[in-house]
């Protein structure tokens, strides 16, 4: 199997995996947001990034650095895998000390009980972890996307019973218990990956050098993603995160399902041909190409038709959600071109570039974060559109540097995807202000038909060289079948 046979796979797979495993989580999502409240969200928000920074540091980076490393062994796996663990089982004990401490930042102690049993999880995904890495270099998703679908079925049915029994944010907790539990309960009986050696120091350090750097970037990027979370916590209330995070999960089901699949899948294909440099800026513009031919048109074509979705689906408990939601969607479907233009430095082995851009992209993005803060959430959400625009500019200055293939020859390519969007976008909030008020099925339905059948005839006739390279990966992916 040739490597453009073997990347169509792994992005279909990887497709599959995604959005499969997401969808399920999207259903029992929206069952569980008709049952629990706001501020059940809301508290649940507040503990992500306590979650989120210890799963920085139990990776520290190692993950990709095993990834891209050629000539990974046994003892780098092995290596990985119980540096995982230990660190998961030093984040616990600090997260346990410290619970009753997060619990009075927020004046809300039932908040210890909870992050101490969330943290379990921690120690949960340590164990599952090399195993879903082997899955990763392997481009094998169709295994993950079996052990990710039941896992997102038995935690959301899970949750799903504790929600109707009346158990409120404990719901939420079951659920990603379950999950987890579940998912690396598959792992170790699917891949068949155990640890043939115990640490390695040598490994250890060959790793290090790479992977440290991805640390101390990914902490960045992870503790700036959840300040949002922190910030509206302390300074609003539980209810109004709960509507922010809501908003946000929605708008990050298409976002980061999408960068997903092309992050996991371009960054070992292209580590594969990172030695020839035309044909890396050629696989890496066509991934962008592809990236944006998909995102912007479903970002933009939920924030056309949030309202109904929102009032319909949710129902109108969570009406404070539908403008953020808007706000956030435009801000959102820049995500998978940030993503791709620093997984280009990954490729390239500039770690040391990634963490000097994260860096200057995080002062910026708190520098907005402050400004906008005292004025309320929506200007919050607004100072988004800000910090994404710097970003881009900031993320594309490398590219241009390293492959020539800078925010100049990016926009070219971007432009004519996205001024069809924003039409396809217009046209379904058109058909919305046309139809009776009250009529949100009705609404939903016609407005995501009409802008669907616009958007893919309207690329079939102006953009026909993408369209007909998809058809052709189609049509060779059912020869080989």
């Amino acid at each position: 199997m040739s490597l453009k046979q073997k990347t169509f796979k792994g992005v279909i797979w990887s497709a599959v995996e995604r959005f499969s495993t997401q969808g399920v989580q999207f259903l029992f999502g929206i069952l569980l947001a008709r049952l629990l409240t706001p501020n059940d969200y809301g508290m649940i928000a507040m503990l992500t990034i306590f979650m989120a920074v210890s799963q920085t540091f139990i990776d520290s980076g190692f993950g990709n650095a095993l990834v891209r490393k050629p000539d990974r062994s046994e003892a780098d796996k092995a290596t990985v895998f119980f540096f995982n663990i230990f660190m998961a089982a030093i984040c616990y004990v600090i997260i346990f000390l410290g619970a009753p401490f997060v619990a009075k930042f927020y004046e809300m102690p039932q908040l210890a009980d909870i992050l101490r049993v969330l943290a379990i999880n921690l120690i949960i995904i340590a164990f599952g972890s090399i195993q879903h890495l082997n899955l990763t270099i392997d481009l094998n998703f169709k295994t993950l996307a079996k052990v990710s679908f039941i896992g997102a079925i038995v935690g959301g049915a899970a949750g799903l019973v504790c929600a109707y029994n009346g158990l409120g944010v404990w719901s939420l907790v079951v659920q990603q218990m379950t999950t987890t539990s579940t998912r690396v309960f598959l792992f170790w009986i699917l891949v068949s990956w155990r640890p043939k050696c115990f640490f390695n120091k040598a490994s250890f350090k060959n790793m290090f050098g790479f992977g440290s750097k991805l640390l101390i970037s990914g902490l960045l990027n992870t503790v700036y993603d959840n300040a949002y979370d922190l910030i509206i916590g302390k300074v609003f209330s539980a209810g109004t995160l709960g509507n922010y995070s809501r908003a946000s999960h929605l708008a990050n089901f298409p976002s980061s399902n999408i960068t997903g699949i092309f992050q996991r899948v371009t960054y070992p294909v292209l580590s594969k041909i990172q030695n020839d440099p035309e044909k890396l800026r050629l696989g890496y513009l066509k991934f962008l190409n592809m990236a944006t031919l998909v995102i912007f048109p479903l970002m933009i074509g939920l924030a056309a038709i949030a309202k109904p979705f929102v009032l319909l689906v949710l129902t109108e408990k969570w009406f404070n959600v539908i403008l953020i939601l808007q706000i956030i969607c435009i801000a959102q479907m820049w995500y998978p071109v940030h993503a791709i233009n620093l997984n280009i430095l990954q490729v390239l082995g500039r770690s040391d570039l990634f963490l000097k851009l994260e860096i200057i992209k995080k002062i910026a993005g708190i520098t907005i974060l402050v400004v906008t803060i005292p004025h309320g959430i929506i200007a919050l959400c607004y100072g988004q559109w800000v910090s994404t625009c710097f970003s881009l500019v900031v993320n594309t200055y490398y590219s241009g540097k390293l492959l020539n293939a800078g925010l100049l020859t990016q926009l070219k390519m971007y432009i004519p995807t996205l001024l069809n969007s924003l039409a396809m976008g217009a046209i379904c909030i058109g058909v919305t202000k046309l139809l009776p008020e009250q009529e949100y099925a009705l609404q939903l339905v016609l407005g995501i038909a009409t802008g669907a059948i616009y958007y893919i005839a309207s690329n079939c006739i102006f953009n026909r060289a993408t369209v007909k390279e998809l058809l052709d990966l189609v049509n060779k992916k059912k020869n080989k079948s």
